[in-house]
């Protein structure tokens, strides 16, 4: 049986858009909880009305990313006078790409206890439904990229690196930057991609693409640029044979200027993309 200490924070996931997806666990913390912390009080109370919990104005207090400091040294207060505190971001599981890193942290530094609960994650979310097969892929696993920067210059700079990221790779990103970020993938090519709007709501859609297709995708139907997004980048593909890169690097690069070669070698091969620019220069430097 759960035992539930007093003084402790509970960091408890909640549903990343349909109500169903709580666990009851949550539910009884929620219940059980001396306050609520939370990324936007007025989201959350409305949350905890669906399942008929009431909280008054008291009970629920801000904790964001402007005033997590803030707040982290008032839920330590309140967790050493025994209280029973639960931590929720707007949605999801806290601390992955929402607030909260900076509270358990400072509570842990405090020596007070944390309890995860666990729940809905947009990240497995996704991942559940990308058919990532180890088959053909240079490695297992995957990478959190999270929100990539929003300058386009350092988007593209993100982009690039992701094209050598062997593991898959998981993307957030919100509607008024999805087609910006769209345009920044379409230079990876045929490489695989995984695309999940409004993922649990009521206008879910799931599709994989190549990652050339997804500004097309995009533009297709006026609401498909709506919805906050989930995007999973598939892990190249190995080359078909040990020398394959080095020949179609050769072809290349007698027609093509250097990074060009480097760019479209890449893309048929799968393979990394900083390894083949190394690959040319040599190459360059031996030819007569």
């Amino acid at each position: 049986m759960q035992h539930y200490p007093q003084g402790a924070l509970y960091v408890v996931a909640t549903p990343i858009g349909n109500l169903a997806d709580i666990t009851l666990r949550a539910l009884h913390v929620l219940h059980l909880a001396d306050a609520v912390a939370c990324e936007d009080t007025r989201h959350t109370h409305a949350m905890l009305r669906a399942y008929g919990i009431d909280k008054t104005s008291q009970q629920l207090m801000a904790l964001h990313q402007h005033n997590e400091a803030e707040a982290a040294a008032v839920v330590i207060a309140r967790l050493q006078q025994g209280q029973r505190m639960a931590y929720v971001s707007d949605a999801g599981t806290p601390a992955i790409s929402d607030p909260g890193a900076r509270l358990v942290a400072a509570v842990r530094a405090q020596g007070l206890a944390i309890v995860p609960l666990p729940g809905a994650s947009s990240v497995t979310t996704a991942l559940s439904v990308a058919g990532l097969a180890p088959e053909g892929s240079q490695s297992e696993g995957f990478v959190f990229a999270g929100f990539l920067p929003v300058k386009a210059t350092e988007r593209t700079l993100a982009v690039d690196k992701l094209a050598d990221e062997a593991r898959a790779v998981v993307m957030l990103e919100a509607p008024h930057r999805i087609e910006a970020l769209a345009a920044a993938l379409a230079t990876l090519g045929e490489r695989r991609l995984t695309v999940g709007r409004e993922l649990t709501k009521q206008y879910e859609e799931i599709t994989t693409l190549g990652a050339s297709d997804f500004p097309a995708w995009l533009t297709a139907q006026p609401n498909r640029a709506r919805g906050e997004f989930v995007l999973v980048l598939h892990p190249a593909k190995v080359a078909a044979e040990t020398g394959q890169d080095e020949r179609v690097l050769r072809l290349l690069l007698a027609e093509l200027p250097l990074k060009s070669a480097v760019k479209l070698a890449a893309e048929i091969t799968g393979g990394s993309r900083n390894a083949l620019y190394d690959a040319a220069l040599l190459l360059k430097k031996e030819a007569p």
